[in-house]
């Protein structure tokens, strides 16, 4: 009788079942298996068994639980993010001068991007460019609780470059939102400047909110910039690989 079982072995059996299952069905079946279901221990094996734990996971985690499914779960939430469909899901564009353009890296005076799975790049023109995405974080599966409560960390990166025969200048705005879109907490970049006759090279930018406070419903991810010489055509900065990720 699985109420016979030594906590320890019922711990095991327990781990191998999925993780909604615990949390939806077994954690109902009597105050034992609830105990269990809201323990560190089977968390913690579940981690382990899934290779969850390592530089990332903190001895100190006060909820294993939620650091398990938040580490499942982490993905870009950006779409779009390198291109590849046009301007597909970016909205609110701001198309200044000959407006966005999608390009090959690595394109004229560029350099290649340090990975290799990115292909593609946004590139802006001879006046302001802007184009934003707003995230639905309910939407991508992060309930209520778990954003007022644990209030996980929201990494935001974007990558930007000039190209090497023209200036240029970028911007990065994030905002995190309430359900009626109150602005809670803001990382907005300095105005970045890139000289003419630089090395093209591609720079990472990134900000992590924390401790944010309870009621965020929505990121707000925004970005762009101009050339600086007015060129007519495509001499901007570039931008690409943009990301941002709800983590433990």
């Amino acid at each position: 009788r699985m109420e016979s079982l030594p906590e320890a072995v019922l711990i095991r059996i327990l781990a191998s079942i999925p993780a909604v299952d615990l949390v939806l069905a077994c954690r109902l079946v009597c105050c034992q298996w609830k105990n269990l279901v809201d323990g560190a221990a089977l968390w913690i094996l579940k981690c382990q068994q899934e290779g969850l734990t390592g530089a990332e996971s903190q001895e100190n985690a006060e909820n294993w639980q939620n650091f398990y499914f938040l580490s499942k779960k982490r993905k870009n939430l950006i779409k779009n993010p390198c291109g590849e469909e046009d301007l597909q899901h970016w909205g609110e564009v701001e198309n200044g001068g000959d407006g966005w353009k999608i390009e090959e890296l690595p394109g004229d005076f560029g350099k290649e991007f340090p990975s290799e799975e990115v292909h593609k790049y946004f590139v802006t023109s001879y006046e302001w460019c802007r184009k934003a995405q707003v995230i639905d974080l309910r939407a991508e599966g992060y309930w209520e609780e778990l954003m007022d409560t644990t209030q996980p960390k929201v990494v935001v990166k974007d990558w930007y470059a000039g190209r090497s025969d023209a200036g240029c200048l970028y911007e990065l705005c994030v905002k995190l939102l309430s359900e009626n879109e109150d602005v809670l907490a803001e990382y907005k970049s300095e105005t970045i400047a890139i000289p003419q006759d630089n090395d093209a090279n591609w720079t990472e930018i990134s900000h992590t909110f924390s401790n944010y406070g309870p009621g965020v419903r929505f990121v707000r991810f925004e970005h762009g910039g101009q050339d600086t010489l007015f060129w007519k055509g495509w001499y901007g900065v570039r931008v690409t690989n943009s990301s941002v990720t709800v983590e433990p």
